[in-house]
């Protein structure tokens, strides 16, 4: 059996994941908490994909996202408030669990390199696909750079043990792919997260579960 791809990273929220209602819910407990107008799903899904601390930040109207101390007391309550419903709406993409159970079996290395907090990362990602080996699930951590920094791919790869021409990242974002980038792995851009593809560089452009097998799933 031939493999394209030896380790393939995925983004997590609007990849793996749909965990904008929890993500909204737990900005707009921040807000309502301070009496600040809430944002609807599109507002929040603009947001997203960039750290808890940024998302934060972004919604919070002028003058308080430019209050270092008012953006920590935000965050603050918004993690408390996530954290304790990190799982309420959030789901996985149909047919993604039976793809990474299909990759696990091929013998394909998998590994989670999200901008969403370790804690979370490692929860949801436990909780979701539970008998899917994973070889790093990597978050943001405290002293680790955001992507679009390739040090969460170099950091993959060496655990993985991979080089860099037989990897590629699946993510649905700019972000994503300039980091796949700036990493010097393949990049994949799925349509159904939570940016439009239409203007993303990519190896490849998926629009389905099925689309994105037949660039992954090793061949006979």
């Amino acid at each position: 059996m031939t493999t394209r791809y030896s380790l393939v990273l995925f983004d997590l929220d609007g990849t793996l994941l749909d965990t904008l209602e929890d993500l909204a819910a737990a900005v707009n407990h921040a807000l309502a908490l301070r009496g600040l107008p809430l944002l609807d799903r599109e507002g929040v899904r603009v947001r997203v994909g960039h750290g808890v601390r940024n998302l934060v930040r972004q919604s919070l109207p002028e003058p308080f996202c430019a209050d270092e101390a008012y953006v920590d007391a935000c965050l603050t309550d918004f993690r408390s408030y996530y954290i304790a419903h990190i799982d309420v709406h959030t789901v996985p993409y149909p047919g993604i669990p039976r793809l990474l159970a299909e990759l696990d079996r091929a013998g394909v290395k998998l590994a989670v390199v999200s901008n969403k907090f370790q804690e979370g990362t490692e929860y949801l990602i436990r909780k979701f696909f539970p008998g899917v080996r994973f070889s790093s699930i990597l978050g943001n951590r405290p002293g680790f750079p955001l992507k679009p920094d390739p040090a969460i791919v170099l950091e993959a790869l060496a655990v993985a043990d991979v080089p860099a021409e037989r990897a590629v990242l699946v993510g649905d974002s700019a972000t994503d792919m300039a980091t796949a980038a700036n990493g010097g792995i393949d990049r994949i851009a799925v349509s159904w997260g939570y940016r439009p593809v239409a203007s993303l560089s990519a190896t490849h452009i998926v629009s389905t579960v099925s689309e994105l097998r037949a660039v992954l799933v090793p061949v006979n």
